[in-house]
């Protein structure tokens, strides 16, 4: 008898998985407009509204360590992830439920400080929390966040819209949140082999909070709707840049052209990583939970935001057969390639 053949989620990666899991999906009501692919699931909320899911999973261990992320922070994160998710689509959170696991480490008084953050980003983002679920977990603190979004049926922003000549556009700065995690990560190590020395966090105030608390850009999307501008697609930057990009490109079916000086990264970003001997625009393209939003615009529209402060324009869309380029510093044209976090 022939063994069954074994593979490893490791050789399909997150989004070989998900792409095989799809295969085996059937929607079964005419309500379901999106499915899975997107930033969110679209829903029809009938007169001429549109519904939006969103579900992102946390894990110790996985996604963020306690021994240097508060308790706080975590949860304020964990809202972010998600509503960052909705403003990709265009959409307003309105609700969410939340899911905890949790481990006989954890005491009540870590549990209500959790909820801090939790509370804080509710409060900001104008959120609900309408329910959710509390089990036990072996493995560690567990947190799982569904939200949900609207918006009306004429504003949704797909990942599958980018035309050609569109011009590709980026919210604030990007690489910082890796950057933060490299200092968080270096001060942990100091600090497991002298318990006696304190984390020397003062020079790094930006790309810390850019990893321990960050921000979804809901500002950007009330910007945006302000200049009458509705992106052809869009998308957070939650695995890196060239990622999203890639994936932008693979869902509207065309290629894209970036330029490495137009990446917009931040002084301290930059600083820190010249201090780890490290090219910042490896950051940029792969670091990952900046949380900022990849769009792309006609060019009717680009007059509305070439002197905005907070979007650089970084490249436009091209057709698919010339595939997802950087034009370098040195003006050499480089394949992107994804290379952001590893999930299995």
């Amino acid at each position: 008898m022939d063994t069954p053949k074994r593979t490893e989620i490791g050789e399909l990666g997150e989004f070989g998985l998900i792409e095989q899991i799809k295969k085996g999906v059937v929607l079964h009501h005419a309500s379901t407009l999106k499915g899975i692919g997107d930033d969110a699931a679209v829903i029809d909320g009938g007169l001429h509204h549109k519904k939006l899911i969103s579900t992102d999973m946390l894990l110790e261990g996985i996604h963020f360590d306690l021994s240097y992320m508060p308790l706080t922070h975590l949860g304020y994160k964990a809202v972010t992830v998600n509503v960052s998710d909705i403003a990709a689509m265009n959409g307003i959170p309105k609700q969410m439920t939340i899911s905890l696991g949790l481990s006989n480490r954890m005491s009540v008084e870590a549990v209500e400080a959790l909820y801090e953050g939790i509370y804080a980003a509710a409060k900001d983002y104008q959120v609900d929390i309408v329910g959710g679920d509390t089990t036990s977990s072996r493995s560690g603190l567990v947190i799982s966040i569904t939200l949900i979004g609207e918006l009306t049926s004429n504003n949704i922003v797909y990942r599958n819209g980018a035309k050609e000549g569109d011009i590709i556009c980026l919210s604030g700065d990007i690489g910082g949140a890796y950057m933060g995690l490299q200092i968080l990560e270096r001060e942990k190590e100091v600090f497991k082999s002298d318990p006696n020395m304190q984390p020397k966090l003062d020079k790094y105030p930006y790309i810390v909070g850019r990893q321990l608390r960050p921000k979804a850009r809901m500002d950007m999307i009330y910007e945006l709707g302000d200049l009458d501008i509705l992106p052809t697609s869009m998308i957070d930057v939650s695995d890196g840049l060239a990622s999203e990009i890639l994936h932008l490109c693979k869902q509207s079916q065309k290629g894209a052209c970036i330029y490495e000086d137009k990446l917009p990264i931040e002084k301290e970003t930059f600083e820190t990583a010249a201090e780890f001997n490290m090219d910042p625009n490896t950051a940029a393209l792969n670091g990952g939970e900046d949380y900022e939003l990849l769009f792309t615009i006609g060019q009717k529209d680009y007059e509305k935001i070439k002197n905005h402060d907070d979007i650089t324009t970084i490249g436009y869309i091209h057709s698919l057969d010339l595939g997802e380029v950087m034009v370098t510093n040195n003006k050499n044209t480089v394949e992107l390639t994804a290379q952001g976090w590893v999930h299995f």
